[in-house]
């Protein structure tokens, strides 16, 4: 990334992406909004044991949602369940066990849970910062297969399956850190030059925000978003950006500040007022660029974005 759009993003995430952001910003939301019952209504997570997406997941199960928690690490997911249940005194919150950087298990996943699930919200919150270059069985790049290739692939197979549900919607939890990088299709994996995690991550926000406006123009039955949580206080932060995290901890927002308009999107008669595909920032439609001159969309071979939804 430029040192200038670096320079000009951490001014913008000082004002914006922090607690006091969102504090400035909830002056001016709706209360209505999220007073709502969502009995009846199903929503997968994925990534949802801790952080955003543990908040997310307790918010909405109390509103009486059935919630199917998707999760690499059962254990965790279990002690998650048992929290988000006694919390909300709803029982139907499931655990199923994925790997989202595999390829074939989310592809094999979907396919099967379509046939006996009904899922009326895709929340689409797994991510990973791995800061080595690092390659799956399959032979993908670790951040690559998990954050945009799982992504996809799950979103892709399940669309038949929200098509038949009421008020279908997919959300997906991007990064205000994609708006440091253009999008790259010639290097995908990040096989040339030197790797840096945190780039990879910010590179796979982007591709993200691209597939969703995709969607969103290819799919009208169904309502596509993509979000960025503003800063704030998780595990994940802690471990995979540890200096970041100490500088910043006392400006970071709370895991439910975070989550919040994750569950706005999926539960709100308001959020599906704003068009398909865009991003969105404390309920808010924001833009994908810092700044007219800087694009989103870095190619040399003439390609659209739109051809690799």
């Amino acid at each position: 990334m430029s040192f200038y759009r670096n320079t000009v993003w951490f001014v913008k995430g000082l004002q914006e992406y922090t607690k006091s952001g969102y504090e400035a910003a909830a002056k001016h939301f709706c209360p209505a909004d999220l007073d709502v019952n969502v009995t009846g209504r199903s929503f997968m997570i994925t990534g949802c044991n801790s952080g955003i997406g543990k908040a997310a997941a307790q918010e909405i199960a109390s509103k009486g949602g059935t919630v199917h928690m998707v999760c690499r690490n059962r254990e965790r997911a279990e002690a998650a369940r048992e929290k988000i249940v006694e919390r909300s005194k709803n029982q139907n919150v499931y655990v199923h066990i994925l790997d989202m950087s595999s390829a074939r298990q989310v592809w094999e996943f979907a396919n099967n849970f379509s046939i006996n699930n009904t899922v009326h919200v895709l929340i689409n919150n797994a991510g990973c910062m791995v800061n080595q270059r690092e390659l799956t069985e399959e032979g993908l790049e670790k951040n690559f297969a998990t954050n945009t290739l799982g992504t996809y692939i799950l979103t892709k197979a399940l669309i038949p399956a929200l098509k038949k549900a009421e008020d279908p919607r997919v959300v997906t939890v991007s990064s205000g850190g994609m708006l440091t990088q253009k999008l790259n299709v010639d290097d995908l994996q990040f096989e040339k030059g030197t790797f840096d995690g945190t780039m990879a991550y910010a590179q796979n926000k982007r591709q993200q925000v691209i597939l969703t406006g995709a969607w969103g123009s290819q799919h009208k039955e169904i309502h596509f978003s993509c979000m960025h949580p503003g800063w704030a206080d998780t595990p994940a932060v802690k471990t995979s950006m540890p200096s970041f995290h100490a500088k910043m901890q006392s400006k970071l927002r709370t895991e439910a500040m975070g989550a919040d308009t994750i569950v706005w999107l999926a539960v709100s008669a308001a959020a599906v007022k704003q068009p398909s595909g865009l991003f969105f920032q404390d309920r808010k439609a924001v833009a994908t660029a810092l700044a007219p001159g800087l694009h989103q969309v870095h190619t040399t071979r003439g390609r659209k974005a739109s051809d690799y939804a």
